[in-house]
């Protein structure tokens, strides 16, 4: 079950929404520590003040801005509750948009939200129009002190919010020369013919992590004090000669039901 870090409500225009809003997204890395190579002993993590020459805990520790070189400011918690904005209890829906108009590079991060007592009629009314009028809404919420961009849309039985990258947090693509090389009807015809041939309903289930799952294999094996299985290298990159032997090939291999499984 996920669990609620933030209370608030969504500002409707004068509606008044109140939710809670938890973690949806749960990363699973395999985790390593540096290790002294001599024993495999994990060293301590101490800090360390220059200036007096004086070793110290984290709860000695302040947070500070550095406003000019060498030159801090210490901001508390207090300090941050007092920033005035609205949205750091409130969702505030800023405008409605269709979802193919927000480019994915702005999405980053994605909650649940479910209506608090007395709020799960607005909630209700809020997710059911946005499914009948087929828009998403843009939004501004503050947590972890930052002031979020954010999309709100229906999500299952509930909504779900995607925090956004503010356009100022994106760098440029790089810039690509334009390219001289021609394309036959014929190679697009067989590409796209590739293409629909590789049609498919998204279905996640069918997708998993690979090189975690063969990764774990090979700490397992090394656990048990045997040697990792020997594996294949994978194929030496070349460069297509003939594009439309290429194409042709890959397409015999998608009709099979070959190609396109993850």
């Amino acid at each position: 079950m996920p669990k609620t870090f933030w209370k608030g409500a969504i500002s409707f225009g004068l509606v008044v929404i109140p939710v809670s809003m938890s973690v949806a997204i749960r990363e699973r890395p395999l985790r390593f520590s540096y290790l002294h190579k001599k024993d495999l002993v994990k060293p301590n993590q101490v800090l360390h003040c220059p200036e007096d020459d004086e070793y110290f805990s984290i709860k000695d520790t302040v947070r500070g801005y550095e406003y000019a070189k060498g030159q801090y400011v210490v901001m508390t918690d207090k300090d941050f509750e007092k920033v005035p904005l609205k949205t750091t209890r409130s969702i505030d829906l800023q405008a409605f948009v269709g979802a193919e108009e927000i480019d994915p590079i702005f999405f980053f991060d994605t909650h649940y939200l479910e209506p608090r007592p007395m709020g799960e009629k607005p909630f209700q009314l809020l997710r059911e129009a946005m499914i009948k009028t087929g828009k998403i809404a843009v939004a501004k919420v503050t947590f972890a002190r930052k002031e979020h961009l954010a999309c709100l849309r229906p999500h299952g039985a509930g909504l779900s919010l995607h925090s956004m990258r503010y356009p100022a947090e994106i760098m440029p693509p790089p810039e690509v020369m334009p390219l001289k090389t021609e394309l036959t009807k014929a190679e697009l015809t067989m590409a796209e013919s590739l293409i629909n041939s590789m049609v498919q309903p998204f279905d996640p289930g069918q997708y998993r992590d690979e090189y975690r799952e063969a990764l774990q294999k090979i700490i397992d094996a090394k656990v048990k004090g045997r040697k990792p299985a020997p594996t294949q290298p994978p194929p030496a990159e070349e460069d297509t000669v003939d594009l439309m032997a290429a194409l042709e090939a890959s397409l015999a291999k998608a009709k099979t039901g070959v190609a396109g499984k993850g």
